[in-house]
C-alpha cells in the first residue's frame, strides 16, 4: 500500500492519466489491473477508473510496493546528456539509500564532473533527473531522445511519457515555431490465430509494443476450440501481456466486427496480428476503414548456405517454417552441390519422427525448393529480389554480407541463429512482412501503434517575417484564398 499527495499546482485530470504522469515506470497493465479492482482510494473513497483527481486529494494506492521502488539509475547518456530515473513514490529529497536529492547528481559528477541539474520532473514523487555537461544542450533534448528511440524496459516508457507531456509540449510552443506530438492508439485490436495451432507467442510479440506505446485499450480476437472454449495458453499470455478484453470469434468476420464496431465488440483503430487467407483478405477490404499493420501471407524460408553449412541444421530449419502451413514456402540456395544433396537427405530423415509431418511434405511439394547457384553474389541477389520474411545466412562469415542484404523481414545470421530463435526469445518481433513485401513493410514495431499530430505556433511577428514567401507560393498555385488569409493578418 501507497500513500500519496497530490501536489497543490495539478490541475484537474483523470485518475488513470495522474498515474501515468506520477509512477512513468508502472508498467500500463498494473494500472488499468488496480483501476479495474478499484484497488485505489481517494480521499478515503473507493473510485472508478473516470474518476477525477487535482491537487491536494490523497490517494491510497493498494499495490505491492515493488512496483514503486525501482532503483536509481542511469536511463541513458551520450557524451553531453545524460537521464537518471530515481526512486518511484520516494519525496525528492530522499534517495534510495536515505541521503539527499543531489546524491543522484554528486555520483554523476564523479564521471562527468562538469555535470550541472538541468530539470527535475515530478519532484513531489521522483521521477526523471535530467543532467546535462554542457550548456545549451537542453535545447537538443528531446531531438535527441527522439533519435535514442524507445528501449526494451519501462524505463523507456517514462522517458516517452516525459518527452510528450503537456507541459513539455508548452514549452516546445515558446521556444519553436512547430513541432509533433507522439501519442499511442486508442483502441488496438489483436487478432490471435488458433485453428491448426495456437500461438502464444503471438499474442507477446503483437501487444508488448502495443503497451510500450501507451495504446489506451487492447482487446483480442480469438476462436475458439473444437470444445467451444479458448486455447488456454492464449489467454494465459493475453492475461500476462495485459489485454483488456478477449472475444472468442475468429476468421474474416472477426476482423469486420473489430473494424466496424457491434453492440457488443467494440470498434478499433488499427488490428494487427496474422491470420489465414480469410484473415488477410478482410484486413486488406478493411484498409482505410481501420488501419493494419501488413497483408500477412503463408510463412516464409530462405537460406543462402555455403560448403560450411550443416545439412542437418539447413533441413531443420526449412521444415521450422514447412510446419506452419501447407502454402508456406522453404527455400534453400547455395553454391555447394553436395550441402544441397545432404540437405534433401535429411529433410527425408527427419521429417520422418515429425508430428506435422503431413504439412511438412505438401509445404515442401508445392512451395519449396533446393537451388545450386554459381558463387554467394548470386544468392544474396536472389535474396534481395525475393524479399523472404526470414532470410538465414548460414556461410562461414555471415557478418560480411549485411551491408548487403537489403530485402528480407528478419536475418538470422550464422549457423547458431535459427529461425525459432526469433520467434521465441531473441528480442526481435516475429510479426514480418511476406510475399516480398519486405521490400518496403518492416517488423512489427512500437512505431506502428503511435500517431502524430503537428503543432504550429507563429507569434505575429514570425508570421509577418515569412508572409511574403506564403503569399507567393499561394498565388503561383492560384489559390488566393490562401494568400488572403495571410493578407489580412499582415494588413492588420
Amino acid at each position: 500500500m501507497i500513500e500519496h499527495r497530490i501536489p497543490d499546482q495539478v490541475p484537474t485530470l483523470t485518475l488513470e492519466r495522474y498515474m501515468r504522469r506520477a509512477w512513468p515506470l508502472l508498467p500500463g497493465h498494473v494500472i488499468r489491473d488496480a483501476l479495474k479492482r478499484r484497488d485505489i482510494r481517494v480521499n478515503g473513497v473507493r473510485c472508478a477508473r473516470e474518476q477525477t483527481v487535482a491537487g491536494g486529494d490523497s490517494l491510497t494506492v493498494y499495490l505491492d510496493e515493488r512496483w514503486f521502488s525501482q532503483p536509481a539509475g542511469i536511463l541513458w547518456t551520450d557524451e553531453k546528456l545524460i537521464v537518471a530515473v530515481k526512486p518511484q513514490g520516494l519525496p525528492v529529497d530522499v534517495d534510495q539509500d536515505g541521503v539527499g536529492a543531489d546524491t543522484l547528481l554528486a555520483r554523476l559528477k564523479v564521471r562527468w564532473p562538469s555535470v550541472r541539474l538541468c530539470h527535475r520532473l515530478d519532484a513531489a514523487t521522483g521521477g526523471i533527473v535530467m543532467a546535462a555537461a554542457d550548456e545549451g544542450v537542453w535545447e537538443q533534448a528531446f531531438e535527441a531522445f527522439r533519435a535514442h528511440g524507445v528501449r526494451k524496459t519501462y524505463r523507456a516508457l517514462a522517458l516517452r511519457r516525459f518527452e510528450h507531456r503537456e507541459g513539455t509540449l508548452h514549452a516546445w510552443l515558446e521556444k519553436d515555431a512547430k513541432q509533433s506530438r507522439v501519442r499511442g492508439l486508442h483502441r488496438v485490436g489483436v487478432y490471435v490465430p488458433g485453428g491448426t495451432a495456437g500461438y502464444p507467442s503471438s499474442v507477446l510479440m503483437n501487444v508488448i509494443p502495443a503497451q510500450v506505446a501507451q495504446v489506451g485499450e487492447i482487446v483480442m480476437a480469438t476462436p475458439p476450440g473444437r470444445t467451444g472454449k479458448p486455447d488456454p495458453n492464449i489467454l494465459a499470455a493475453a492475461y500476462i501481456a495485459g489485454v483488456d478484453r478477449v472475444f472468442l470469434m475468429g476468421g474474416a468476420q472477426a476482423v469486420a466486427a473489430l473494424a466496424l464496431g457491434t453492440e457488443s465488440v467494440p470498434k478499433v483503430d488499427k488490428i494487427v496480428g496474422p491470420g489465414n487467407i480469410f484473415v488477410a483478405t478482410a484486413k486488406k477490404q478493411l484498409y482505410g476503414v481501420v488501419d493494419i499493420d501488413m497483408i500477412a501471407g503463408p510463412s516464409e524460408i530462405l537460406i543462402v548456405a555455403d560448403e560450411t553449412a550443416n545439412p542437418r541444421y539447413l533441413a531443420a530449419d526449412l521444415m521450422s517454417q514447412a510446419e506452419h502451413d501447407p502454402m508456406a514456402s522453404a527455400i534453400l540456395i547455395t553454391n555447394s552441390r553436395p550441402v544441397a544433396e545432404g540437405t534433401v537427405e535429411e529433410l527425408t530423415r527427419q521429417m520422418a519422427t515429425l508430428s506435422r509431418r503431413e504439412i511438412i511434405q505438401q509445404s515442401l511439394d508445392r512451395f519449396g525448393g533446393v537451388i545450386i547457384c554459381e558463387n554467394l553474389d548470386e544468392a544474396v541477389d536472389f535474396a534481395n529480389e525475393l524479399a523472404p520474411e526470414h532470410l538465414e545466412v548460414c556461410v562461414q562469415n555471415p557478418f560480411e554480407y549485411i551491408g548487403r542484404l537489403d530485402n528480407a523481414g528478419s536475418v538470422f545470421l550464422g549457423n547458431y541463429s535459427p529461425e525459432p530463435l526469433g520467434d521465441y526469445f531473441a528480442g526481435a518481433n516475429h510479426v514480418l512482412p511476406t510475399g516480398g513485401t519486405a521490400r518496403f513493410f518492416s517488423p512489427l514495431s512500437v512505431d506502428d501503434f503511435i500517431k502524430t499530430s503537428s503543432f504550429i505556433y507563429y507569434p505575429k511577428a514570425e508570421l509577418q517575417k515569412s508572409a511574403p514567401d506564403i503569399i507567393r507560393l499561394a498565388e503561383t498555385e492560384e489559390l488566393t484564398a490562401h494568400a488572403n488569409s495571410i493578407c489580412v493578418r499582415v494588413e492588420d
